[in-house]
């Protein structure tokens, strides 16, 4: 808190109602409202919430001008070259990268909890072959709450690392069954010698009748893919995750409720709909066709995969992604794939058209990433499962660091009543 304040004087009164100004250490200021209706009678109107900091946290920073992307202070194009996923982890969830031994106890822990019960493998049973495996994973995630009742204290912050430990080791598993289920082939299990992308790769595309070689540079693709969507700030299912969990709701309830946010294509949808975008395109003949319909204001078309909400500059995400997807179709020999040279063409337009210049529409990382996981291997319906994977630490990271906030309160927005007013109930015959 600073002695800095900002005024406001309303035309109808003579009064002048003062609020304080909060700095970060990084980012702007805020102007902390949480007086204002008290001295006022009004309250504040931002929908999207586009203005408006719900919390403070230690996590994560963006600077969407600037195009940086900082986990706990660390540039994410550091931790995608240097670090994995799980180093990764251990550094939302604590605070620090690890050392040698930190890290080979915290891979330890992972390792030993990533079967999941015998029980709960029953549940993909209950569901249609065809279902998505978001709707899927929404369940099995809310169910993991019903066989781990019994540490689940959320003010016991002991409770509350176990939970987050469960939650990162046991995604994948859940993830890759989604998958053999909607295919109908047997579960692959874990092995706990190997590493975290590793050991997905092997229960999404092993056969339970051989065994399973990965190729290391695809293992790196997709570590990094999860390393670039571990957290990114207070975005939509972030904040159904803490809205959630602001009324004490057991923390995999409320990471269930961010998959279920995240499985709306305006946000974990948007790769799978920049690889929809690139089989309607279908050509690279055609793409000044779909870049003029995407410059027509009267055209509901949309180029999928450029321009951010936040990001007023490059997406960072997107630079080591567009060299992870270089990476993996070179080793793959897919460069003259036919939607990867689409892709690489209409990247070369938009980043030289006036248009897009102007209105920094710059291809973000959902543009690349729906390429890189198409070449996985991965189909397409598979793509929200597989962020949600990712995203998994930064809810429960911004989960555990909202429960042990001391001015924590149960979320309750406000509203701009525009309804009829007070009326009188006539009976029926009347009505």
């Amino acid at each position: 808190m600073t002695d800095k304040k900002v005024t406001l004087k309303q035309d109808d009164q003579d009064r002048v109602v003062e609020l304080p100004v909060t700095p970060g250490t990084m980012g702007p200021s805020v102007i902390d409202i949480r007086s204002l209706y008290a001295q006022t009678g009004h309250f504040t109107y931002d929908p999207g919430f586009t203005s408006t900091a719900s919390c403070t946290s230690k996590i994560t920073f963006i600077d969407g001008d600037a195009g940086v992307l900082l986990y706990r202070g660390y540039p994410i194009e550091q931790l995608a070259e240097k670090c994995d996923f799980l180093e990764v982890c251990y550094l939302l969830l604590n605070g620090d990268l690890p050392n040698g031994s930190e890290m080979k106890g915290f891979v330890t822990t992972i390792s030993q909890h990533v079967m999941v019960h015998e029980q709960l493998i029953k549940f993909y049973s209950g569901f249609r072959r065809d279902a998505h495996p978001m709707a899927v994973l929404v369940g099995v995630v809310g169910a993991l709450s019903a066989f781990y009742h019994e540490v689940m204290d959320i003010t016991c912050k002991e409770d509350r690392y176990i939970s987050a430990i469960r939650l990162i080791a046991k995604m994948p598993t859940m993830v890759a069954m989604c998958y053999k289920y909607s295919i109908g082939m047997p579960f692959i299990y874990p092995k706990r010698k190997l590493g975290y992308a590793e050991n997905f790769m092997r229960m999404m595309h092993g056969d339970a009748g051989e065994d399973y070689l990965a190729n290391p540079v695809l293992v790196r693709a997709l570590d990094r893919i999860l390393i670039l969507h571990a957290d990114h700030e207070q975005n939509a299912s972030t904040s159904t995750v803490r809205l959630a969990g602001s009324s004490g709701a057991n923390p995999y309830a409320c990471v269930a409720a961010g998959i279920a946010c995240l499985w709306g294509a305006a946000h974990g949808g948007a790769n799978e709909a920049v690889l929809n975008m690139l089989e309607e395109i279908g050509d690279v003949s055609k793409i000044g066709e779909y870049v003029a319909r995407a410059k027509d204001k009267n055209d509901p078309f949309r180029l999928m995969g450029f321009g951010h909400r936040v990001y007023k500059n490059y997406d960072p995400r997107a630079k080591l992604m567009r060299q992870t997807c270089h990476e993996v179709l070179d080793e793959l020999n897919l460069n003259d794939d036919r939607l990867f040279k689409l892709a690489m063409e209409l990247e070369r337009i938009a980043l030289e058209d006036p248009y897009f210049v102007e209105k920094k529409l710059y291809p973000n990382v959902d543009f690349y990433s729906g390429i890189v996981l198409r070449a996985l291997g991965i189909p397409t319906e598979m793509f929200t499962a597989i962020f949600a994977l990712a995203r998994s630490v930064g809810w429960i990271a911004q989960w555990d660091e909202m429960i042990s906030d001391p001015e924590l309160k149960i979320g309750r927005p406000r509203q701009l009543y525009k309804g009829v007013t007070t009326r009188d109930v006539k009976s029926i015959s009347n009505r």
